[in-house]
């Protein structure tokens, strides 16, 4: 879409949100605090408007407005028209999913109900003069046609906003009337006491039926006004989010504050951007970064290294940034915050024009079943920069795999017959499909592995190893000089078929049970060195093949973190891939890598997280070598956009080779061909 035919929202943006105080409320100077939007690099502002407080005189009965609004104007519209002034977009910011007590004792039908029958009351401990909050129920009639619709109604018509953003629209697990009704009506039975035993889909109903009543209500009153909605990295509905809003964000939130033991995975952002783009044909989804370690600290910052890591990761795979800060930059004590927020917006305009609407070019698709066998593929592929796609079961089609050279199915994916018949044909035309763990014995699914119809299923197996079979092993590579890696796990003991498989790597059995490994050494013997139990069967399969694994590999790096596991992953990848990769870097662990296309450009996105997290420090990576196939093109230009230095390289007929010498945090490599 040309630049001239898109709407504003359609184009790049860098949000900020100022979480707002009501007591210091009389601190906002409206136009002081657009001006320092601008001056940190805002485009857009997000800023409350209504729901738990309306930030306006608003006349909707059972809406509380807040009581340290100034008399004598109305702020929301003197912030909305300075921020107008300064060219930045104002997004209301609703949250109809709590409301005070008052409320609930005037209309008790509207809140939401434990199994108990009693309400779920929010910070009743809170200390201060403070009113208690109450869970509004998302089926009832205050999140619906009672209160959040009026309340749409007087700002659309009263106010010039430029979009509309639902904070925590979630479903909270309710028991009243209501919800007792609609859950019969839908699955004909009584709504189970446990939440763990709900219908798959009755959360993401309850969302999907009152947002679409919220985005039909926009639309039918002011059409060019976009609404933003929450989609989840697990246990959503990607689809049923589109269905009632125009853009799409994540929160994939640092806490630190759960402690080190509970850290987030580093590649939190990176996996949560990369669900929102599995769907082609939007806007990039937004990544909100909270600037606190944690709502418990939120009036301090995340450390400034590890913040400016969490924040890259959004814009390098693909995302646009929404910052989310507590206060205003008056009210934050925490001047990093604002010194990381305004440097790293800096540059990300350098970059962002060079990402709008670029295209992935990920040679891998990984099966996303958000799960821990999809996490621990995704630590794999990210820790030893393999560009990869996540796909949801109803995006691979035959069409959609046709662009990549491997897919990876987790252990535990049910896999349907059209599924597989899928695959099958995917394998055939020339990709590779990589499948761990146990199988089903549909015959269809093991004719493409290569393994025998009959197999049974191990116990768990301790002080047990892998064994590489055969001299030039393709999964060896690095590893050369071991014979055996550790193995822990279920084995399904199978058989390779045919005379297209070959067997990669076999089962050393335990040599001892786990009480006794370390004593005593003089029976420490491998009683069996020796097995033809197949743990890695490579099959050719047409054009393409597939690699088996009849173990979880992604358990062994979710629980271990070895090296040696990393590299087989890396060296199955490099099987499937042969000659065929399109950018090639120096492996270090921490370090991102991402890769799109626009205009026949390369663009090269490069993540720096090595160290120990949460990260004191960011410890510049040196000399990183980058190997790009020209595949019969010549390079015309490689250009750092953030740093800006100029890059020197060297190129025969099939590659390009260049040095990154020094990366702190972030880059992005544009390679221009002739």
């Amino acid at each position: 879409m040309s630049e001239n035919k898109k709407a504003w929202w359609q184009k790049p943006q860098r949000i900020i949100q100022t979480n707002l105080q009501v007591k210091d409320t009389h601190l906002i100077d409206p136009r002081k605090l657009a001006g320092q939007m601008k001056e940190m690099g805002a485009t857009t502002l997000v800023f409350n408007v209504g729901g738990i407080y309306a930030w306006y005189p608003s006349k909707v009965d059972g809406h509380k407005v807040n009581e340290y609004l100034p008399q004598d104007f109305d702020l929301l519209k003197e912030v909305i028209a300075a921020c107008h002034e300064q060219g930045i977009r104002f997004i209301a910011r609703l949250d109809f999913s709590k409301t005070e007590d008052i409320v609930f004792l005037r209309k008790p039908q509207w809140f939401v109900r434990q199994p108990s029958g009693q309400p779920e009351i929010i910070g009743a401990h809170r200390p201060g003069s403070w009113s208690l909050l109450m869970s509004t129920c998302i089926n009832g009639a205050y999140r619906n046609e009672e209160v959040a619709i009026p309340v749409l109604e007087e700002l659309l018509n009263n106010y010039d906003i430029d979009g509309i953003f639902f904070n925590a629209p979630h479903y909270v697990p309710c028991y009243c009337e209501i919800c007792k009704k609609k859950y019969n009506t839908l699955y004909g039975t009584d709504i189970p006491l446990d939440r763990n035993d709900f219908a798959e889909d009755w959360s993401s109903t309850c969302i999907r039926d009152n947002m679409e009543k919220m985005y039909r209500f926009i639309k039918n009153k002011r059409a060019d006004v976009p609404m933003i909605l929450y989609y989840n990295l697990y246990k959503d509905n990607l689809y049923a989010r589109l269905e009632t809003t125009d853009m799409l964000c994540t929160e994939p939130q640092d806490v630190l504050s759960d402690g080190h033991q509970r850290i987030p995975e580093f590649w939190k952002p990176a996996l949560s951007i990369k669900l929102g783009r599995s769907i082609p044909g939007n806007p990039a989804p937004f990544g909100i970064v909270h600037s606190s370690p944690g709502m418990e600290w939120r009036h301090t910052g995340l450390p400034p290294a590890e913040y400016r890591f969490w924040l890259s990761q959004i814009p390098a795979h693909g995302g646009s940034i929404w910052h989310s800060l507590t206060g205003i930059p008056d009210t934050i004590t925490d001047k990093r915050i604002l010194e990381t927020v305004t440097t790293f917006n800096k540059n990300v305009s350098k970059v962002e024009s060079y990402m709008d609407e670029a295209h992935t070019l990920a040679q891998v698709a990984l099966m996303w079943t958000a799960d821990a066998a999809a996490e621990g593929w995704a630590d794999g592929l990210i820790n030893r920069q393999i560009p990869f796609d996540v796909l949801l079961r109803e995006q691979a089609t035959k069409e959609r795999l046709a662009r990549y050279k491997a897919l990876i199915i987790p252990e535990n994916m049910k896999l349907t017959d059209e599924f597989i018949g899928v695959i099958s044909k995917y394998a055939e035309e020339g990709g590779y499909v990589i499948v761990e763990g146990e199988v089903s014995q549909q015959q269809k699914l093991r004719s493409l592995l290569g393994i025998a119809a009959e197999s049974t299923v191990s116990e768990p197996l301790t002080a047990a190893y892998l064994r590489f079979e055969g001299l030039n092993n393709p999964l060896q590579a690095e590893l050369e000089m071991t014979e055996l890696i550790a193995f822990r796990g279920k084995v399904q003991y199978t058989k390779a078929t045919g005379s297209e498989a070959s067997i990669l790597a076999t089962l050393v059995p335990p040599f001892s049970p786990l009480e006794s490994v370390g004593a005593p050494p003089e029976r420490a013997s491998l009683p069996v060195s020796h097995t033809d139990i197949p743990l890695c069967v490579h099959h050719q399969f047409g054009t393409g093949g597939a690699i088996y694994l009849s173990f979880s590999l992604s358990g062994l790096i979710n629980e271990f973190k070895l090296g040696e596991h990393y590299q087989l992953l890396s060296n199955m990848i490099d099987l499937t891939l042969g000659e065929k990769k399109i950018v090639q870097v120096s492996h270090y662990q921490g370090l991102q890598l991402s890769l799109f296309e626009k205009d026949g450009a390369l663009l090269i996105h490069l993540v720096n997280g090595a160290g120990r997290r949460p990260l004191a420090m960011n410890i510049p990576l040196s000399d990183i070598e980058v190997k790009v196939a020209l595949n019969g093109r010549r390079i015309a230009d490689v250009q750092p956009l953030i740093s800006g230095e100029p890059l020197s390289y060297e190129a025969d007929e099939q590659y390009a080779a260049l040095t990154l010498p020094k990366l702190d945090i972030w880059e992005c490599l544009r390679v221009t061909f002739q």
